[in-house]
Formats: structure tokens, sequence, C-alpha cells
């Protein structure tokens, strides 16, 4: 079964159709750059042109940067104050015409990584941590996922949020070296750590492609790996988060 999975992010906003038995892309990517202002009315317009491109009518999977529940954003993020108080399945459901499920992103990309990548089979508490624009954190216990872990909301120190701390973003707009910014980014793991106790930590986003060059100053008792899914992990992970939520939707009904 295929699905169109899209990845919203501060930045940019990506898309490609999912075979979700395999965890595979079955095409291209396809990614435009997020509006700004980043308001609904206009980033619905960019949802609406990577569904054209894809020529998709079917359902969709969307991972999107702020705390949900029941459908309700919560946090605008790095994005706009507007979304705030939105149910985002009915508000791209009404404007495309199409089922969607979205999730907070960071959650999409933990459920690709533990049905396909790193996480497969782990037990215990596992914490994912997207490094990007911001922190995206997931958590899962034994394989199920705990929604809605904003671990990059924490404050430290004179930041009102961690992720301005160490986010990947950070690490290039004060143009840090990888072991001054490695650094940080323990402190981070560690002040997690502390908290939570997890079993294991794995780190996406697109700062886990340079995980080999600030791996040394991570020094934390519990294992630290990277993802697998890397920068495809969000839009796998929309797809399969979409099917199954759809899935237990129909079965209630039924």
């Amino acid at each position: 079964m295929e699905v169109l999975g899209i990845d919203i992010g501060a930045t940019g906003m990506k898309g490609a159709i999912v075979d979700i038995e395999k965890g595979e892309l079955t095409t291209e990517r396809f990614r435009l750059d997020t509006p700004r202002p980043a308001t609904p009315e206009a980033m619905v317009e960019v949802v609406k042109a990577i569904i054209e491109h894809f020529n998709w009518n079917g359902p969709v999977g969307c991972g999107f940067p702020s705390s949900i529940h029941h459908s309700v954003v919560h946090t605008s993020s790095n994005l706009n104050p507007k979304w705030v108080g939105v149910n985002i399945d009915e508000f791209f459901e009404k404007e495309t015409g199409l089922p969607f499920v979205v999730v907070n992103d960071a959650d999409a990309a933990g459920i690709a990584e533990m049905n396909f990548g790193a996480g497969r089979g782990k037990k215990g508490l596992v914490l994912t941590i997207t490094v990007g624009t911001g922190l995206g954190s997931g958590a899962f216990f034994d394989g199920k996922l705990v929604p809605n872990l904003e671990l990059g909301q924490l404050h430290y120190k004179r930041y009102d949020r961690i992720e301005k701390y160490a986010s990947n973003a950070t690490r290039k707009n004060k143009n840090m070296s990888f072991k001054k910014w490695g650094k940080r980014f323990n402190k981070v793991l560690n002040y997690v750590d502390l908290i939570l106790c997890p079993d294991l930590f794995i780190i996406g986003g697109g700062g886990s492609k340079y995980f080999d060059e600030y791996k040394k100053y991570l020094k934390l008792k519990v294992p630290v790996i990277p993802a697998e899914s890397r920068n495809e992990a969000g839009i796998i992970g929309a797809a399969l988060a979409a099917n199954s939520l759809k899935t237990k939707q129909e079965s209630a009904v039924n």
C-alpha cells in the first residue's frame, strides 16, 4: 500500500509517495520552501502544490513541527502564532479534499526509525532526537509511541528554549566548530538523561549526517547512535502514522 508522506519544517516542506510495507520512498522527494510568514493560509497552498506534483488522490500523512493534541496545534514553534488552536487535520482535509493525519514531525521521524531503522526491535525507553532548525524528540516505550515529548522546549540557563542552545541551526548561525557544538549537544543529552533515564538515544534530522564529526564529544552512560533513515524519516513516518491511525478509526466504526 502507498501513502503520500509530507514532512513540514521551518525552512522546507518535502513530500514523497511511500510504500508503507517496506518503509521506502517510491518516488523522488519533492521540496518547496516554507513560506514566510508561515501562516496556515500560506502553508496549505504549499501542501496543495506537493499533492498536485504527485497527482495524488488518497490518504496523506504529515509531520508538523508542533505539539498536536487530538489534531489541535498547541505550539507555533518556528512557524506562525496563527497555527495555535487550529484543528490541522480538519483544516488540511477541508482545503485539499483528501483524508489527512498530522502528527508531530519528530514523532513521525521516530516512527520510521522504530519500524524500519536503528530502533527496530529495541525495547525499553528509546528517545529519538532530530537535530535541525530546532531540536525535536520522540519517545517510544517497548516500541510504542508516547506522543508530543517536546524536549526542545525545555528551558536552559539564559535560553528560553534548549533548542536555541544546541540546534543545528544554532551551530550554523554561530559558525561553531563540531567540537564546540558537540560539547553543547552533550550537555543537552545529559540533561535529558538526568530527567528521563532512557535506554537509548537515536540521533536523526539534518544534523545526523555529521554524527561522526561530533560523536567523540558525547560522554554519556546510555548508548547514542545515528538514525538510519536520515532525511527520509519524517516522510516515511508520517505515511506510516496516517495508515495506522486511519486503520484504527475504520476499525472503531466497524
